[in-house]
């Protein structure tokens, strides 16, 4: 509002939208309403703030001023909507934090805080001997703590808090209750006196507590209540322990994440540049994948084998500062769940799931409403890209290019699954909840749309779902009628995704290179060049296909993929490679394995065909030796980074061909060259000349759409781009095209991020009529 029309003012309304629930924003109003000599009222109504205030024009203006530049730290403010109609507030009243109210008359989405790590303030009082809250597991303050896990209902007061049966003490109600402490409706505030009670069998408090650490210390594995659900607890620096937990976990390979206590211990574990510090040290605490340092206390081949790279994070509560205080070491912090099942909440459950586990259960008296796993992000060229977005991070809402006319939800995938609600302009991504395959995790996906649902205020119209028919997605969004279903293709979702979040309206060129995705002709796709808006995708250059022997099983099965490239990949006229050429690689199958294989291939017996980059990815790993079978999706493409670690080369040889219309590239010349040089001194030099080779072929296959008028905007989706060296490279040849090129940053690029793009793609469909 300019100036000038100010000078008319005494009275304004003004509603606050964004994360401004549960981050202390009504307290830093009326401080700053006191400073300023207004009179009025602060109040959350619905997932909002409502603000009436009188008071000289100037310091009128000055309020609103400072709800964009001096909000709480943890605040994220939207938009600031003035209404100049005088509400006759009584002048010399002064200013009052009123009580939350609901208004049925706004139905825009409420915004749910997410949780945040424990500030420095709580932390000097957590280890201050002087204080009276020195080693209390559980402080927080309206910067720090417990928001979405513990949120039972919205507005956002203890009384709709899994705190609720938590009466405050005297101290602590007088806190509550004074607009000058930083603790003023910190709903989840509470003290040794009047909070949460740790508990180990018969052991409650401290000495709960020192029963658990005395677990870890002899090399048990300890089953925690953490802040998202349990989580399982190892000494990271003994091997053998690391072993134990992977054997009961049922988690062979998948790297293990390892929690620090400060920027110190992180370093002498891994390289910390300065974006990866401010990382780990950011209020949503997420664990961050970063180059291991040789001769780090933590064994590489027990935590994260074969991948170069190690998952750090700091601690997120009280308790885990407790816990690495008290212990002194490293310590493997990972997900309370046997392996492919839904992270543990409840404690009868977790008990019951984790007891063949966990040596011992330090738990507490405060429920968890909601599932949030930590979140996982890495630093690609000083910035960072989410690759799972979850504590923290979920459910902050992001925007929607094309405002979506009615609410309505999308469901995602398969793998890493999440859904997302969007109504007007807001898209509410919610948390990781892992792969949808079966019943559990079915189960936890309800139970967090339930919760969300009820949270944001939305109840869906339109739902949004993959094309694949097996998906337990797609099956479950029928439930809506057909002409409230949206299919969105995979690939055009992965694209949709990154556009979306980098507010671009389109036209754009997608890059979508995954594993696998549903097409719209049918096939299987995965290496994909796509014209796109959010309305519509053409289909414009694609990797060549190459069949499956044995569908999933060749997902498992790299060195089966890679049989399937040498025996059936399409014929595109380029040579195959010659009988001697593959011996080496064939000779590692037994001859009744090979011969099956073989027919299969050639007889088109359940192996379906694909142009997935993710699949050439696997099989290039296999050539080379580096994997042949995985444990965990993506192991493969991990192996055959962490090969080429440090390591540059000029790309292999490769061609593009032109096949109905499309650009097709044909990988034969490529892993013609991998088997005629592999060795065991080459493999480092090949693996990075594979990627060399896969970055200029996706930079010719954008030259060629462009040439034909493509624009120059392109974006990068789908789970092949969350490899590192691959991102940087063609970011750097299109770069060079003059492209302005987008990635994934707070959206993950892999099939975390899909349902995001399945919203922006409903929400313009829907408002077309579509």
């Amino acid at each position: 509002m300019d100036e000038p029309e100010w000078e008319s003012l005494r009275e304004v309304r003004i509603v606050v939208r964004g994360t401004v629930q549960g981050v202390g924003f009504r307290p830093f109003v009326h401080r700053t309403a006191t400073r300023l000599g207004l009179d009025g009222t602060v109040r959350n109504v619905n997932g909002h703030v409502v603000i009436i205030a009188a008071g000289a024009p100037p310091a009128l203006s000055r309020l609103v001023t400072a709800l964009h530049t001096q909000a709480p730290p943890a605040a994220v403010v939207g938009t600031v909507e003035i209404d100049r109609t005088p509400k006759n507030t009584a002048t010399g009243a002064g200013f009052t934090i009123g009580p939350s109210t609901t208004d049925r008359r706004q139905s825009s989405v409420r915004e749910i805080p997410p949780d945040t790590a424990t500030c420095d303030a709580c932390l000097r009082e957590l280890f201050d001997p002087d204080d009276r809250r020195f080693r209390h597991p559980f402080i927080n303050c309206t910067d720090c703590g417990p928001r979405a896990t513990v949120i039972e209902a919205l507005p956002y007061d203890r009384a709709r808090t899994t705190m609720s049966g938590f009466a405050l003490c005297a101290a602590c109600t007088r806190e509550y209750n004074d607009p000058s402490d930083r603790r003023h409706h910190a709903e989840p505030l509470a003290c040794p006196r009047c909070g949460p009670r740790l508990i180990w069998n018969t052991l409650r408090d401290e000495s709960a507590l020192q029963a658990a650490e005395g677990l870890v210390s002899v090399g048990g594995i300890l089953a925690l209540k953490g802040l998202g659900g349990y989580q399982l607890v190892c000494d990271a620096t003994r091997s053998a322990t690391v072993g134990e937990l992977r054997r009961r976990k049922h988690r062979p390979h998948k790297p293990l994440a390892v929690m620090v206590a400060d920027l110190p211990a992180a370093r002498r574990l891994a390289h910390v540049g300065r974006a990866a510090a401010r990382e780990l040290t950011a209020p949503d605490r997420p664990v961050v994948l970063l180059p291991a340092r040789a001769g780090s206390p933590v064994p590489a081949e027990a935590v994260h084998p074969g991948t170069g790279h190690i998952g750090v994070f700091l601690p997120t509560g009280g308790l885990h500062h407790l816990l690495l205080r008290d212990l002194a070491r490293p310590l493997i912090v990972t997900s309370g769940n046997v392996s492919g099942e839904p992270l543990a909440i409840d404690d009868v459950d977790a008990h019951e799931r984790l007891a063949g586990i966990a040596d011992g259960f330090l738990t507490h008296d405060r429920g968890i409403r909601s599932r949030y796993d930590d979140s996982v992000v890495q630093v690609v060229g000083g910035s960072r890209v989410t690759l799972r977005r979850a504590r923290g991070l979920a459910p902050a809402p992001l925007p929607l290019p094309q405002p979506a006319t009615a609410p309505l939800v999308a469901v995602g995938a398969q793998s890493k699954h999440t859904f997302t609600l969007a109504d007007g302009r807001q898209a509410v991504l919610g948390p990781h909840t892992g792969d949808l395959h079966d019943a559990g995790a079915l189960e936890a996906f309800e139970d967090a749309y339930a919760c969300l649902t009820r949270l944001t205020g939305l109840t869906p119209r339109a739902v949004a779902h993959d094309l694949h028919p097996r998906y337990l997605s797609t099956q479950w969004a029928t439930r809506f009628p057909a002409r409230h279903r949206v299919p969105v293709q995979h690939h055009h979702a992965h694209i949709a995704a990154c556009a979306a979040e980098h507010h671009l309206r389109g036209p754009f060129l997608g890059v979508a290179y995954d594993g696998l995705g549903l097409g719209d002709d049918g096939t299987l796709w995965g290496g994909e060049i796509l014209l796109a808006d959010y309305t519509r995708f053409r289909r414009i250059g694609r990797f060549a296909t190459a069949p499956l022997p044995g569908g999933e099983s060749a997902v498992r099965h790299p060195d089966r993929m890679a049989l399937g490239y040498l025996y059936g990949a399409e014929a595109l006229g380029a040579s195959a490679p010659p009988p001697e050429a593959t011996a080496a690689f064939t000779g590692r199958f037994d001859t009744r394995t090979h011969a099956t294989l073989r027919t299969m291939v050639r007889r088109g017996i359940n192996s379906p065909r694909a142009s997935s980059a993710g699949r050439l990815f696997d099989a290039a790993a296999a050539l080379l030796g580096v994997c042949d079978e995985v444990s965990y999706e993506g192991q493969a493409a991990v192996a055959l980074e962490a090969a080429a670690e440090g390591r540059t080369a000029p790309a292999l040889p490769w061609r593009l061909v032109h096949v109905d219309g499309l650009w097709v590239y044909d990988p034969t010349p490529t892993l013609t060259a991998l088997l005629a040089s592999s060795g065991p001194r080459d493999t480092a030099r090949l693996a990075a000349a594979f990627h060399a080779t896969i970055a200029e072929v996706t930079a010719a296959l954008v030259e060629k759409a462009i040439d034909a008028g493509a624009p120059r905007t392109v974006c990068l989706g789908g789970g092949c781009f969350a490899n590192r060296r691959l991102v940087t490279d063609v970011r750097r040849l299109l770069q060079a095209l003059d492209v302005q090129v987008y990635a994934g940053s707070a959206v993950p690029p892999g099939d975390g991020g899909i349902s995001y793009g399945q919203a922006a793609v409903a929400a313009a469909l829907l408002s077309k009529g579509t």
